[in-house]
């Protein structure tokens, strides 16, 4: 077995407080509900053992202080740390503040079902998944995969589209597959990598 170069972990958001009242969020800049501070620290615990070299987020509150949340509990809190919209949830358009039911009702269900699900086809004045995947992809790719190849020990922490998007292109997936993948609030997920960066195991923390 080739010996791990690099590690990555990433991390969706704990809940937010639109997440708990079932609203489309996207790019509005929602808190932590407080089930979400407690999975924020409940990854934390999870970390204790990973020393990080670098830590990246979006540009969105619930994202960053996870990511501050959790690093607090490793007794990292003087990490480098990169916000960018790159990292930004999906954007959901005409959707974002409204209740799922609601938007059931608007729209009926099976309309919501296919803008939530499928990989290319965008709700109104909003990102599809592939439009997702257009902006974080590079993104990574030139910003964050130097850091990799350099052995470090990176976390990111941002969203379940965007996070969705980057396990997509790190575990090859086809886009039938990732539409399938949930990636659960607030846990933690390890990549470690060879020097060339192929990913060698992947596991939850």
């Amino acid at each position: 077995m080739s010996e791990v170069h690099a590690k990555l972990v990433i991390v969706r958001h704990g809940q937010s407080v639109w997440n708990a009242e079932n609203r489309f969020t996207g790019w509005v800049n929602v808190d932590l509900a407080p089930k979400g501070i407690a999975e924020a620290k409940e990854a934390g615990e999870k970390l204790k053992g990973y020393k990080f070299d670098k830590g990246f987020t979006s540009a969105l509150l619930r994202a960053q202080r996870t990511l501050k949340l959790a690093l607090e509990v490793t007794g990292q809190t003087d990490l480098d740390i990169t916000e960018n919209e790159a990292l930004n949830e999906r954007m959901y358009g005409d959707l974002q503040g409204m209740n799922k039911d609601e938007g059931r009702e608007k729209f009926g269900a099976e309309q919501i079902h296919i803008w939530r699900r499928s990989f290319d086809t965008p709700p109104p004045g909003g990102e599809s998944l592939k439009g997702t995947a257009d902006r974080v992809l590079p993104y990574y790719k030139e910003v964050i995969e130097p850091e990799l190849k350099a052995g470090k020990t990176i976390i990111i922490a941002a969203h379940g589209n965007s996070l969705r998007a980057l396990i997509m292109y790190l575990e090859k997936l086809s886009p039938e597959e990732i539409l399938k993948t949930e990636v659960p609030t607030g846990k933690p997920k390890l990549y470690e990598f060879d020097a060339d960066l192929n990913v060698l195991r992947t596991d939850y923390i």
